[in-house]
């Protein structure tokens, strides 16, 4: 009811950069998180690239008494990264590992190898029931001609999808993560447009932190400057985004970021800044509905652009898939002109100096390899090419019902 205490939700969100054996100082940056957590008490902590389930145990034993919930997600080649650490219950969760998530020949990028996933973890408190999802998405490695925006696209579709169906028994939602987007990105509008999520940011009543809210900066001394030089203050694409769904209200008191290094050292936590939002949470005498939040007009518009986006890695996976089906075929007939060769020698039909063994055995071996390599990559980009088609697809079904409310 109207009179209800509001409930002060203390949030924490980093990107750890916590992988074994190439993060630098990654031991003494994973104790120095857990003193931090275990001196602030948050209520909830999401983490992202927490590479080693062992820092993960770690982690739990440090933050057992102030923590008695968590949970490490597990997916892909190396794992997801994501682990939530709790004051309150964690009543159930689920992961879901996007359709697309990069190239597995793109080895120097890695992001195909660790299974980028949404994790949801459903929470209460005595303040109702909220769907506390968290996540990474595909990181920019060049935003001028940045190949991977399709597959960060999707992600950002699936993401949106996702939060909509799982949401819809709960009371609230709130979202924490690395999305690896800046603000006007429009995947950050497609999946705040789609959801009607609100940036803890720009809604917060106080903010205190580095300037703009970024979250990658270049006094950092983990951050690669050279990606940094278009942006002089840094970047923000690190973001906690929450929203109301029935009776309760959800407002943003307090917002900040780390900055600098650790209390008493000389490197920080990690080469992002962390996100802490002070979140205050009210139940109200009358449910207040779901809302997309943002005018159906310009999401529309929104969908559209994202839409042509998808469009566009869809032609280019089209191209790749035919490139690699081709070279396939190319070393499937050198294979068989091999054959017929060897079938030649064999009845005696082969005239003058015979084709040397060994020459012939090395060209066999790379033709064999070049199919197999050649095969495997015209079954990725297939899958691919279905992937981006479906979601070009959906996003055509929603626009055309958009357009048909306006």
């Amino acid at each position: 009811m109207e009179g209800d205490p509001a409930l002060r939700l203390r949030v924490f969100d980093l990107n750890c950069w916590a992988i074994r054996y190439l993060s630098k100082r990654r031991q003494e940056r994973v104790q120095l998180i857990g003193d931090m957590l275990r001196r602030e008490g948050f209520d909830l902590v999401l983490l992202q690239e927490v590479w080693s389930e062992r820092d993960y145990s770690d982690l739990k034993v440090k933050l057992g008494h102030c923590y008695p919930f968590s949970h490490y997600f597990r997916s892909g080649v190396i794992g997801s990264g994501l682990c939530v650490f709790s004051r309150f219950p964690i009543l159930d969760t689920l992961l879901y590992q996007y359709s697309l998530n990069g190239y597995p020949y793109m080895l120097q990028h890695g992001d195909w190898f660790c299974g980028k996933s949404v994790g949801l973890h459903g929470g209460g408190g005595g303040h109702g029931c909220f769907a506390l999802p968290f996540c990474q998405l595909h990181a920019e490695y060049c935003r001028e001609k940045d190949a991977y925006l399709p597959h960060r696209l999707v992600q950002a579709w699936e993401l949106a999808q996702f939060i909509r169906h799982t949401s819809k028994a709960a009371d609230g939602v709130l979202l924490g993560g690395d999305l690896n987007m800046h603000p006007e990105d429009v995947g950050i509008r497609l999946l705040r447009g789609w959801t009607g999520l609100r940036d803890a940011f720009t809604e917060a009543t106080r903010f205190e932190g580095c300037e703009d809210g970024c979250t990658l900066v270049p006094n950092n001394c983990f951050t690669v400057k050279s990606e940094l030089l278009p942006f002089p203050l840094g970047i923000r694409i690190d973001y906690i985004l929450y929203k109301a769904i029935s009776s309760f209200t959800v407002k943003c008191e307090e917002l900040k970021t780390t900055t600098g290094t650790a209390p008493g050292t000389d490197i920080p936590f990690s080469d992002h800044e962390a996100v802490m939002a002070t979140l205050q949470i009210r139940r109200q005498g009358q449910a207040v509905g779901a809302t997309l939040g943002t005018a159906e007009l310009t999401l529309a518009d929104v969908v559209t652009e994202a839409r042509m986006e998808v469009g566009v890695g869809l032609r280019a996976a089209q191209r790749q898939r035919y490139s690699t089906g081709r070279m396939a075929v190319l070393a499937l007939l050198l294979l068989l002109l091999q054959a017929a060769a060897a079938l030649g020698a064999l009845a005696g039909l082969a005239a003058g100096q015979p084709f040397p063994k060994l020459s012939f055995s090395l060209l066999a071996f790379l033709a064999i390899g070049v199919l197999l390599l050649a095969t495997g990559l015209h079954l990725f980009h297939t899958i691919e090419v279905k992937m981006l088609q479906g979601t070009e697809e959906q996003m055509r079904m929603a626009l055309r019902a958009l357009q048909e409310r306006l």
